[in-house]
């Protein structure tokens, strides 16, 4: 008798190759055919409602800069109110700002007016 357990019947006409088994595509896509059930414009509508990609790091290297400078900033929002200090961190919808008196602000981007750096006197208010 040998020390070996018993080999079953599957394991035996096993040869060692192996067969991939992949689905067909070819005869899921001639099922489905090319319908489309939305008009061509209606996509145009729908992609209008979402915001646009960025399509340039401007302003994320513009922020960079001066958060590595410790640059002080003015930042004017939409209601003329005038917040002075160091941009800390920013994302894509937000500015923390170090005020002057230390405090810590996050700034929403969409109530800013505009921003620059204090030591620049900004255009508008020559005129």
């Amino acid at each position: 008798m040998s020390d070996h357990p018993p080999i079953s019947t599957v394991d035996q006409t096993f040869n060692g190759n192996r067969k991939l088994i992949r689905p067909s595509l070819v005869g899921r896509m001639l099922r489905r055919g090319n319908v489309r059930h939305e008009e061509p414009l209606s996509n145009a509508a729908l992609q209008e409602n979402h915001p646009p990609g960025e399509s340039s790091h401007a302003e994320a290297f513009y922020f960079q800069k001066q958060i590595q400078q410790k640059t002080e900033m003015v930042v004017v929002l939409e209601d003329g109110e005038r917040l002075d200090g160091q941009i800390e961190w920013y994302d894509r919808g937000v500015i923390k700002l170090c005020t002057t008196s230390r405090q810590r602000v996050l700034i929403y981007k969409s109530s800013v007016k505009y921003i620059y750096k204090a030591s620049e006197v900004p255009t508008s208010t020559l005129l």
